[in-house]
């Protein structure tokens, strides 16, 4: 459900925008948020295309075992990459849940890893133990000295090494090293201070690649 708050946000937003001949939506939200989503929309008369992961559209090929199954907002992203560099990258949102998806120099996305995002890692061993708790002031050390900095780092780090991993994992499989890693979402200033790798951040990776798909739509 979108907060009231950020719905009536959204609708003044949405007065100062002049009238769409297309709108095209991703929605990992629930049918909740479609329908208030809906109604948003209805101030204008364009159809509205809310989109699906598909075996294959805009040059890159779904490899999931069930294509449809592919969160839209992922599918999105693989879509904006490709169209961004056209060659293997690992494709990253770090958000609520940290996403790293796999593409090869041919546009084949090969699959991806699911983890708990920064805040939510952060927050899961005091929220189920009661004994540990996090604050505004926990930092990153290499070698934490106290458990707010541990839970802090810890998760840092954990999300990290899940994407040097990956990264060795597709430079493995592709053998061709140096691979980029493109990061978007709330999270991605974060890990880019500590990742190694080749990397770089990019905004609005998901609204990119609805542009795409507007542009592209087959």
């Amino acid at each position: 459900m979108v907060p009231q708050r950020e719905r009536m946000q959204l609708a003044q937003a949405w007065s100062e925008l002049p009238a769409p001949s297309l709108i095209v939506v991703s929605n990992v939200a629930g049918s909740l948020a479609a329908r208030e989503l809906e109604l948003l929309l209805a101030r204008w008369s364009a159809p509205s295309v809310w989109i699906k992961a598909k075996a294959r559209q805009c040059g890159v090929q779904n490899r999931y075992t069930n294509p449809g199954q592919l969160g839209c907002d992922r599918w999105a992203s693989l879509i904006a990459a490709w169209h961004s560099l056209r060659q293997g990258c690992l494709v990253v949102n770090a958000g609520t849940a940290m996403t790293v998806d796999a593409l090869t120099d041919t546009g084949e996305f090969l699959g991806g890893i699911i983890v708990p995002g920064f805040h939510l890692m952060r927050q899961v061993l005091p929220n189920q133990t009661g004994a540990l708790s996090v604050s505004t002031s926990d930092s990153f050390q290499k070698f934490p000295r106290n458990t707010g900095d541990a839970l802090y780092s810890g998760a840092i780090q954990a999300l990290v090494g899940a994407l040097e991993r990956m990264c060795d994992l597709l430079a493995a499989h592709s053998n061709k090293g140096n691979l980029t890693i493109l990061l978007s979402g709330g999270d991605a200033a974060l890990l880019s201070a500590h990742l190694q790798a080749p990397h770089q951040v990019v905004d609005n990776l998901v609204l990119e690649g609805l542009v795409v798909m507007a542009r592209e739509p087959g």
